[in-house]
């Protein structure tokens, strides 16, 4: 077994091996694989194996899979720490996607889509565990706005090499998800041979824990997952079903999202810090609302191409401010339960994901209209939730309902 170097020491080690650098090459290693696959989908799948709305439903369903069972974690981190359990889960996710175009069929997509979800999934909820037990809570927030925006930015270079290489080489599926899965696994392998494995000073609980007081976290946690599922299965599948989209107009178009994410991420994180979370949130889901809103005008008022460029922009920039359910966690959380709580709200938020695509793909040919009206009613229920967070949350005071929980005071 590995030497454990205490977090608290690890400022005397060389920038590059501190636990702060290997969170950032973390952030940057993920979006390799993850969004090449996520760039190339929707026509790989349309073009190649003639996936339709029920069809894209499935797939989704089948990606989120992994993410209901993350409570697995839990299980896993008695026999692995989080920090090896997380480079593991990057190799998963990397080799998966490297074979994707091998298996063009419903079968295989959905296999090779189950196992890269997998390590996706598993990373995640370790990723999300470490920077809340290896970043202070007073500079959380600002530096989980740099760590989105250093996977804006890698996830800038891999659209960009696309939108620029994919006609002038006459790049094939099977080159770009090959690149950019190896690449993913071989950052990961560098990083656990690397670093030392970290240890924090507070030992987490190997156990489930559900906790009365965070419910409140769990619920918000439950409507993001609900709310992703629109914009990651519907809003791309749209540009390219009912506006034509080719792979470099899709992937065009991620590449704007990701300048703008670039720019923005560290001020969301400042944004976060100095209006609170509550206030953020606040804005986030009546920005939501308006959003799939106007996506279902897309389709009862036929409006254009360019609004609908506008709408998906916005949409993906509201991502960002998701940080702020970290940062609300982090304040109000025992240091101790930060590990399996992220195993358990990773379930939680994946609750939605397993049957809602697929149910939603059925009404989608029906009506996609009617699936972005759904969306709002959504928005509309995070954002009644959101109005329960406290302006300064902390244990004790987890929602605005707290103070009316106290005791009376002893007279």
């Amino acid at each position: 077994m590995r030497h454990l170097f205490p977090l608290g020491e690890s400022q005397s080690l060389p920038l590059w091996r501190r636990p702060q650098t290997l969170l950032f090459l973390m952030a940057a290693s993920m979006p390799i694989a993850f969004y090449a696959w996520f760039a190339l989908l929707n026509n790989f799948v349309i073009e190649v194996a003639d996936f339709d709305g029920a069809d894209i439903g499935l797939l989704h369903t089948v990606r989120e899979i992994p993410g209901f069972m993350a409570i697995g974690v839990i299980a896993v981190l008695l026999f692995v720490r989080e920090q090896v359990l997380g480079m593991i889960s990057l190799v998963l996710l990397g080799v998966a996607t490297a074979f994707t175009a091998w298996f063009p069929n419903l079968g295989g997509i959905l296999m090779l889509t189950f196992l890269s979800s997998l390590g996706f999934h598993y990373y995640e909820t370790v990723n999300q565990s470490l920077q809340l037990q290896w970043l202070p809570k007073d500079k959380a927030p600002q530096m989980l706005g740099w760590l989105m925006g250093t996977g804006s930015a890698v996830s800038l270079v891999v659209f960009g090499l696309i939108v620029l290489m994919w006609e002038t080489l006459n790049l094939s599926y099977n080159i770009v998800f090959m690149a950019a899965g190896l690449t993913t696994a071989g950052l990961a392998v560098f990083a656990l041979i690397a670093y030392p494995q970290f240890e924090a000073p507070v030992a987490q609980n190997r156990t489930m824990v559900l906790r009365k007081r965070y419910w409140l976290y769990y619920a918000l946690q439950f409507m993001a997952g609900a709310r992703r599922q629109i914009f990651m299965v519907f809003a791309g599948f749209m540009m390219v079903e009912k506006f034509g989209f080719e792979v470099h107009e899709v992937t065009g178009l991620y590449l704007i999202n990701l300048v703008i994410n670039m720019v923005i991420a560290p001020f969301l994180g400042k944004a976060v810090g100095h209006f609170g979370e509550r206030r953020v949130l606040i804005f986030e889901y009546i920005g939501l609302t308006v959003v799939f809103l106007a996506y279902g005008g897309l389709y009862w008022f036929s409006w254009g191409v360019m609004l609908a460029s506008v709408l998906y922009v916005i949409d993906h920039m509201l991502f960002g401010l998701a940080l702020a359910l970290k940062t609300y966690f982090q304040k109000i959380a025992d240091p101790a339960d930060i590990a399996p709580t992220a195993a358990v709200a990773f379930t939680i938020n994946h609750i939605a994901a397993v049957f809602l695509p697929v149910l939603l793909g059925l009404l989608w040919v029906v009506s996609p209209a009617a699936v972005f009206a759904l969306a709002a009613l959504m928005a509309l229920g995070s954002l009644t939730l959101s109005l329960m967070i406290p302006r300064h949350p902390e244990p004790g005071k987890e929602t605005v309902f707290a103070k009316y929980a106290q005791p009376e005071p002893a007279e």
